[in-house]
């Protein structure tokens, strides 16, 4: 994406900032509208999902065999899965985020000034958002409400693997649109452009206001890298869990099973694991024979792979850690392992290795995690809980356009709030300026 041998077609980026246009000329109509019709609209989006459920699911099938039949792995055909279940849980998200307060129109801060003035700051939708992601079919979805209810327009590019189920599922929305008095482009979608669509998206200074990739570290860096288009980066997932000298390791136990297992292929779920030196004898081989069980590969630095190895676990493929190990995002039953001489220690590794995603510490010890939560620098810091509580929907967001890792406005899991900027209104009374 973005390199020579994906030159952009002229005609291709032609009919790209068209469509982009068509957006916002819908997304001015859009923001008109009151929270009332907002809600209708997103309420009927819901319903109309559930009604059409299996459609969307025939369109996954298809998408899901050809996926299997290339070879994509098990991480990746989790997050493709889009089968009845998993649409009427994205259509229970669009109810949420219609029950969530519209931001827009809120003010943030106001005052009068000396001269009688008196200013305000109100949130205001940002207008066109562009959405590159891959092989997750629930985005399409978690996006098009978020958006809708923030009053802009979103254009899409869902990739070839989840092509079939997008199409299926945007046909839904766009007629809920229209029944509702909305443009269809509110909703717009460069998939039949392929590649190229998203080299054009990244292309549309002018037309586009915001790109948000989201997908692995390979397309978000392309985005970052080669987009014109203001960007907030989304990250991958090296996500730690550091087990303290003074944590319950009974506690410690579920939660690392939770993180690790509970879907392997999705950027809260954990990949690696420091153990304190002084606890490291006594919960290694608990942990990774529980790990065993439940099929996860472990790839140990050398201390925690005598302690390990030791243990003599049935079942357990257990090898020896590489540099490039701490440095990646598995996205499968794969799992680093590191014994650390102290909480400090710990902390360094984590710094350094991590993608800014999330990080946990278990440990009943007030002071380190006092410690950890405050020198760790990622967008999510979770104390005795697992990581995958990361997510819009869990942080009562009602679902999530992404999970920014970057440090400007929106950081963490993105939500209504972060799909608006905000402009200042000066109310005076004939005022001049001396």
């Amino acid at each position: 994406m973005g390199s020579s041998d994906d030159a952009l077609d002229p005609e291709v980026f032609r009919q790209v900032c068209a469509k982009a246009d068509r957006s916002a000329e819908a997304q001015r109509a859009l923001a008109q509208a009151n929270s009332e019709a907002k809600n209708e609209l997103l309420l009927s989006v819901a319903d109309a999902l559930d009604e059409q459920a299996d459609r969307i699911a025939a369109a996954n099938d298809l998408d899901m065999d050809e996926a299997f039949e290339s070879g994509m792995d098990q991480g990746k055909l989790d997050r493709l899965k889009f089968g009845v279940e998993r649409v009427a849980a994205t259509a229970n998200g669009v109810r949420n985020v219609a029950a969530l307060p519209d931001p827009v129109g809120e003010m943030v801060r106001g005052r009068n000034l000396p001269n009688g003035m008196r200013l305000t700051q109100v949130r205001v939708p940002i207008g066109v958002i562009g959405m590159i992601y891959e092989a997750r079919p629930n985005v399409t979805v978690d996006v098009a409400a978020l958006c809708l209810k923030s009053g802009n327009a979103v254009i899409l590019r869902g990739g070839h693997a989840a092509e079939r189920t997008n199409a299926a599922t945007l046909s839904v929305i766009a007629g809920v649109l229209r029944d509702h008095g909305f443009d269809p482009a509110l909703v717009a979608t460069v998939d039949p452009f392929g590649r190229q669509g998203a080299t054009a998206m990244m292309e549309a200074r002018g037309h586009i206001d915001l790109l948000v990739p989201r997908g692995g570290a390979g397309l978000i860096q392309a985005v970052v890298r080669n987009s014109k288009v203001p960007v907030i980066e989304t990250g991958a997932g090296n996500v730690h869990i550091y087990v303290d000298r003074s944590a319950d390791l009974a506690k410690a136990v579920p939660v690392i099973l939770n993180a690790k297992t509970q879907r392997v292929g999705v950027c809260n779920a954990a990949e690696k694991l420091l153990v304190h030196r002084d606890v490291a004898e006594a919960f290694l081989p608990v942990i990774a024979r529980a790990l065993a069980e439940r099929d996860v590969e472990l790839r140990a630095d050398r201390e925690a792979f005598d302690i390990i190895g030791g243990a003599a676990i049935d079942g357990l493929s257990l090898l020896h850690a590489e540099e490039e190990d701490w440095d990646t995002e598995y996205l499968a039953l794969r799992m680093g392992v590191k014994v650390v001489d102290s909480l400090d220690e710990a902390i360094d590794h984590i710094n350094a290795h991590s993608t800014g995603h999330t990080e946990a510490i278990l440990a009943e010890d007030y002071s380190a995690v006092e410690r950890f939560t405050r020198r760790i620098d990622s967008a999510v810091v979770m104390v005795n809980a697992s990581t995958r509580f990361t997510d819009g929907g869990m942080f009562g967001l009602g679902a999530e356009l992404g999970i920014s890792t970057q440090k400007m406005h929106a950081r963490g899991p993105m939500g209504l709030e972060e799909l608006t900027t905000t402009k200042w209104i000066g109310y005076g009374t004939g005022q001049v300026r001396a």
